[in-house]
């Protein structure tokens, strides 16, 4: 966040995923009470907006959002492994000029992303790691790969953790 300059980051917990099969997925009562136990509900805020506005679409979720939050600056954070399916999702050039986007490395999918239609679609609006500090200033589309550590751990390892139980 500090990179970034942002204020808060916030952890939206999808009610589902149309890419993703239903079974298997932790219920949403459950997801949303693991990630609030990563929030710290001041800088880090795990929050339920998708479900009470009723969407499913990360198009429709940033439309209300800044239909919601008018004055605020968003940066859409999300792993490498998300942006290498991009093209799969729902309106995704609608998805990459609504605000910028903050990608984050994920192990076995940084590389292919890299190689991957969203990005060679978007080469052009890359921005250098150096740029994080204004990304929220700048007009999408514009992003940035972070460059930290690949962390391999999922959603479901990390609910598993906090439960203490083993995956």
């Amino acid at each position: 966040m500090v990179h970034c300059g942002l204020d808060q980051l916030w952890l939206m917990v999808s009610p589902g995923n149309p890419l993703k099969p239903a079974q298997g997925m932790a219920p949403f009562a459950e997801r949303l009470a693991s990630t609030r136990k990563i929030a710290d509900g001041r800088r880090i805020i795990a929050t339920d907006i998708e479900q009470r506005l009723g969407l499913h679409y990360t198009a429709d979720t940033m439309q209300a959002l800044r239909r919601r939050f008018p004055t605020q600056k968003f940066v859409w954070l999300m792993g490498a492994d998300n942006l290498k399916q991009l093209p799969k999702w729902g309106r995704w050039l609608q998805i990459v000029r609504a605000m910028p986007m903050l990608i984050l490395p994920r192990p076995g999918q940084t590389r292919a992303a890299l190689a991957g239609q969203a990005v060679k679609r978007l080469a052009h609006h890359r921005l250098p790691a150096r740029s994080g500090l204004c990304l929220a200033a700048t007009q999408a589309p514009a992003w940035i790969l972070l460059p930290v550590r690949e962390n391999s751990t999922s959603a479901t390892a990390l609910r598993a953790r906090l439960a203490g139980t083993k995956v």
